[in-house]
């Protein structure tokens, strides 16, 4: 049974679940509004995934390393996992996971990871930290998918929200397969003067739009009403936007991610796996991105 924990501040209270360390839920308490997207099966199950040590799809659901095959899950081993909570005051809080006899069976490697949520007024800051302790390079990807509830507060439509980059950019696009795998290619993604998109459903009928170059934040906001959530990543690489494609999801997941789905019909080699970040052994390595709401 998956152990529920709760940091709050004056201004937001967030509720996280010690499976994969997933943030559940995130109200504003100005007006108790849920901004986090709260799992309907019809449409996804989730909330705001952290991906670990992979984001995206393996070809095949595998990858090889040193001449040895694997197996793992969509995103990584860490969402679906226990993680023990490490350290907990008012406003934040922290899990650990280290590698184990079961980790090892899908990801050879030596790994120290903490995940932190901290709050900072309406901000919840998402922080990775990872150390090396096996003998090996230390080959990995970290990234977010949390899922914004539109309209947020139940004000106005889906179509009245849109994203405004935080500056006008030459985004450009991954080209995708039909079977959501990367094809190693990307194109020019126009926003509306260098920096918007007006949100549709139909925008994600063919699954997720993954953006390379794309400014290092972004609000989600409407005309129609006061309410917003920005994401800043500056230390992410790339942003994917998604609903569950071909319906009328009431939600948007905003992703920052370091690295890529794998490349149509390849089976990776961990080795030369595209935008993977690599660690020498003891050396450390932290990300973080935040969640503002108001």
């Amino acid at each position: 049974m998956a152990q529920l924990y709760t940091i709050e501040n004056q201004e937001i209270k967030v509720t996280i679940t010690d499976q994969g360390a997933e943030m559940i839920s995130l109200i504003g308490k100005a007006d108790n509004t849920e901004y986090l997207w709260q799992g309907d099966p019809t449409y996804w199950t989730g909330h705001a995934y952290n991906l670990f040590p992979i984001c995206g799809r393996l070809t095949e659901g595998k990858y090889t390393y040193r001449g040895n095959t694997y197996e793992m899950n969509l995103h990584g081993f860490f969402r679906k996992s226990h993680v023990d909570m490490h350290e907990k005051g008012d406003d934040f809080i922290s899990f650990r996971m280290v590698d184990s006899e079961a980790t090892r069976k899908i990801y050879p490697f030596g790994f120290d990871f903490t995940l932190t949520y901290t709050l900072v007024e309406n901000t919840v800051v998402t922080t990775f930290d990872i150390t090396n302790t096996g003998d090996n390079e230390l080959i990995f990807a970290v990234g977010g998918h949390p899922g914004f509830n539109l309209p947020m507060g139940g004000e106005g439509a889906f179509e009245d929200y849109y994203l405004e980059f935080d500056e006008p950019c030459d985004t450009k696009k991954l080209i995708m397969s039909e079977t959501c795998y990367y094809t190693g290619k990307t194109e020019p993604f126009a926003l509306c003067e260098g920096k918007y998109l007006a949100l549709k459903h139909d925008l994600f009928d063919n699954d997720a739009i993954f953006l390379a170059d794309a400014a290092e934040g972004v609000t989600l906001k409407s005309d129609k009403t006061g309410k917003f959530v920005h994401l800043s990543y500056p230390d992410m690489k790339f942003v994917g936007l998604w609903h569950a494609p071909k319906t009328e999801a009431p939600y948007v997941c905003i992703e920052p991610w370091t690295s890529v789905p794998a490349i149509d019909n390849v089976i990776d080699d961990f080795e030369t796996k595209l935008e993977m970040n690599k660690l020498a052994p003891g050396d450390s390595y932290t990300n973080s991105f935040s969640i503002t709401v108001g």
